[in-house]
């Protein structure tokens, strides 16, 4: 495949994984290591058809979570709860099997990251519905 349509196949995983909610980084900090993930991570492993980017994603948060990555959860938490793919309660359920596999202090951290974003998501369902 040619790098130009590996990199727009990237860049279009890119925006299907996250929905929109992560902007791509301005011109001025694109560089090998911004590329590197577009091309291999994105064109090559999260457009593959053996998972879904549902399954993939849950994956990565038990993944994130266990290095207690707490400001890449909420990006994963929000990118999830925006494409539909997880509701608040499967993400709250998932907040309570964390703790047995990654330890009670990394899954409290992720616990308190999603409370705020689910308060925040639930504040604006209700705004909008008048």
């Amino acid at each position: 495949m040619a790098d130009s349509d590996r990199r727009k196949r990237g860049m279009k995983m890119f925006d299907e994984v996250y929905g929109g909610i992560v902007p791509f980084p301005a011109k001025e900090l694109h560089d090998d290591f911004l590329f590197n993930n577009v091309d291999q991570l994105f064109a090559e492993v999260w457009s593959r058809p053996q998972m879904s980017i549902r399954d993939r994603r849950l994956f990565v948060m038990g993944i994130i979570c266990a290095q207690a990555e707490d400001a890449t959860f909420e990006i994963q938490v929000r990118a999830a709860l925006h494409k539909g793919e997880l509701t608040p309660d499967d993400i709250r359920e998932l907040i309570v099997i964390l703790p047995y596999y990654v330890g009670y202090p990394r899954a409290t951290k992720m616990r308190y990251v999603t409370q705020r974003v689910l308060a925040e998501v639930e504040k604006k369902a209700k705004a909008a519905a008048g």
